[in-house]
């Protein structure tokens, strides 16, 4: 049973919501305005929160924003009649794990709804189980979800920690555009690649020493990104052992 906060003003789609994802065994609650939503969203009392985006009082771009900015790792599914491709990179960017427009169908959402619950579980059980990540002076430890940069932490957003992770579990191997907006953010649609390129510059910007000529956020020509660690060798991972350097693709 996953708790579910519903962020909605539309009284009847809410109730609607709520009926259905207490029929699937889980328990739900509702927050009708985004004051309330960002406030019980903080809680930290949640697996999951369905965010609309036009709310009165706080819309739901802000409280994406103020959540991710403080912190706050709980899986974000947007549903909102904002569809315009616009709307839904800058949703994701901001740290929806998911997006749906309206109008839907239901047993779609509710599918999505267990994918991110499943998706959130696993990557929870797995960081548990996994040895700390080293790159050049970046250490990655999946155990708490921190990066580490000469010591110091580093704040990431969730999905850029997500991106992190993703190319590190490679360990140097390529790792292709599609491939990780299907890890990361469960799409597929070209439209949306910019959004991987926006996060690729942020973590260069956050972990690289020269984000323009990067050593360890490598770009493979007409396929996609791997990490490298120091002069190009490859991660150091849970036996802190580095492989014989490989060189990128044309």
């Amino acid at each position: 049973m996953a708790r579910v906060l519903i962020v909605e003003d539309n009284r009847n789609l809410a109730h609607g919501l709520l009926t259905n994802l207490e029929f699937e065994g889980h328990r739900a609650e509702i927050a009708s305005d985004g004051d309330a939503g960002l406030q019980r969203a903080r809680s930290g009392e949640h697996d999951i929160v369905v965010l609309d985006l036009m709310l009165p009082e706080l819309d739901g771009y802000r409280i994406l924003e103020t959540l991710r900015r403080e912190g706050h790792t709980v899986p974000v599914l947007v549903l909102t009649a904002r569809g315009d491709e616009a709307d839904k990179v800058r949703g994701l960017e901001t740290g929806a794990d998911d997006y749906v427009t309206k109008p839907f169908a239901l047993r779609e959402l509710l599918a999505r709804v267990a994918a991110l619950l499943r998706r959130s579980a696993g990557r929870a059980s797995v960081g548990l189980a996994q040895a700390a990540i080293r790159f050049g002076d970046v250490e990655l430890d999946p155990a708490i979800r921190e990066v580490r940069r000469g010591g110091a932490p580093v704040a990431l957003r969730p999905k850029e920690y997500d991106l992190l992770q993703a190319l590190a579990r490679r360990e140097g191997r390529l790792a292709e555009r599609a491939e990780l907006l299907r890890e990361v953010w469960g799409y597929h649609e070209s439209v949306l690649s910019r959004t991987l390129d926006t996060h690729i510059g942020e973590l260069r910007r956050k972990l690289e020493a020269d984000p323009s000529a990067p050593r360890h956020i490598l770009t493979v020509r007409k396929a996609g990104y791997r990490l490298a660690g120091s002069d190009g060798r490859t991660v150091a991972g849970a036996h802190g052992n580095t492989d014989s350097p490989s060189r990128e693709g044309p």
